[in-house]
């Protein structure tokens, strides 16, 4: 059985909003969480399997980024103005976007590792 997991952050000042899909792209969880490295770290470690998690460029997408590296196998940043997966006019949070764009090539969605 595939254990890869794709979790895509909406990161906001107060809340980060995560979608999960597995790896045939099914929604298997979605949460809000504190945007507090504690919490955070606490969500991850409670997830099973190969992690894979993207979010948008912004102002905490640094301090994110250094929180998590070592706890994820792939971690992509994405900026949200190349991000092809934006421009189709769904009005799902960002995070349904993001999540998105790991099942998809890099190329394909302007995201960089």
């Amino acid at each position: 059985m595939n254990q890869e997991k794709y979790i895509g952050m909406d990161v906001h000042q107060a809340t980060i909003s995560v979608a999960v899909m597995d790896s045939s792209g099914k929604l298997i969880m979605e949460c809000i969480l504190e945007t507090k490295a504690a919490t955070i770290l606490e969500f991850i470690a409670g997830l099973r399997g190969t992690l894979s998690v993207t979010f948008e460029e912004g102002t905490s997408a640094a301090w994110l980024h250094d929180l998590l590296k070592a706890h994820v196998r792939h971690l992509v940043v994405c900026d949200p103005r190349r991000n092809a997966l934006l421009k189709d006019g769904s009005k799902r949070p960002s995070c349904y976007t993001a999540t998105s764009s790991m099942l998809c090539t890099t190329e394909s969605t302007g995201c960089a590792p």
